[in-house]
């Protein structure tokens, strides 16, 4: 299946079910982490483990929020309030009650996704809501939170020392959807993590800058 977005094929959608699979995926592997892992940092991030959740289930909570409104804004997000609870830390407008422990964390996580994959599900096609990378669709907030939980989870996985390899039809309508500039024949999950800037492919060199392209497409097909 060809990624290129000058290819002429059509694109399969990026769907609430693809979404629902990812975060029900990246759960059930996080369930497995040691429980002494969790303070340790995530992968090559400055984050802890339980800190790159929260940031994770933040990211799910705060693209769901943006679809919310009847008249979704396009200039600006929903102004909940994200702040970082210490120097450093990621800047959530959601934590885990640390009490509830691992188990907790991880259903916030589990909720975050939930919520997202309702308005996916219920809102329009035509909807547009603000992004930092531009005004996007249901379609499109999927597709972020499909890629921010795929290589979030990677970044987990590392730190926890976990094994990590999400579906590769996944990763190839993710990198279809927001990455259409990314090389079409090499393997799909590799391929995510070096458009994020966590890996490098056989002649091309690993990323330091990266930024993917949310706006509406057209060209889609059916799932």
């Amino acid at each position: 299946m060809s990624r290129s977005a000058h290819s002429g094929s059509p694109r399969p959608v990026v769907t609430a079910d693809d979404l629902d699979l990812a975060v029900r995926l990246a759960v059930g592997a996080l369930r497995d982490a040691p429980a002494a892992g969790w303070d340790g940092k995530a992968g090559s991030l400055e984050w802890t483990c339980w800190e790159t959740v929260e940031h994770l289930g933040d990211d799910l909570f705060a693209y769901a929020v943006q679809l919310g409104p009847e008249k979704p804004p396009l200039t600006g997000d929903v102004p909940f309030l994200w702040e970082s609870r210490r120097p450093g830390g990621p800047a959530n407008a959601i934590h885990a009650d640390p009490a509830a422990g691992p188990a907790g964390l991880l259903q916030v996580l589990e909720a975050a996704g939930a919520l997202l994959v309702a308005m996916v599900r219920t809102k329009p096609p035509h909807t547009r809501a603000h992004h930092g990378y531009g005004a996007s669709d249901p379609e499109g907030f999927a597709a972020m939170g499909i890629v921010e939980t795929l290589v979030h989870t990677h970044d987990l996985a590392r730190g926890l020392g976990l094994p990590w390899n999400p579906p590769a039809d996944l990763c190839a309508r993710v990198l279809g959807r927001l990455f259409p500039d990314a090389p079409a024949d090499t393997d799909p999950w590799t391929t995510l993590l070096w458009a994020t800037g966590r890996a490098g492919l056989p002649g091309r060199p690993r990323l330091t800058t990266w930024r993917w392209d949310g706006t509406p497409r057209e060209g889609r097909t059916s799932a």
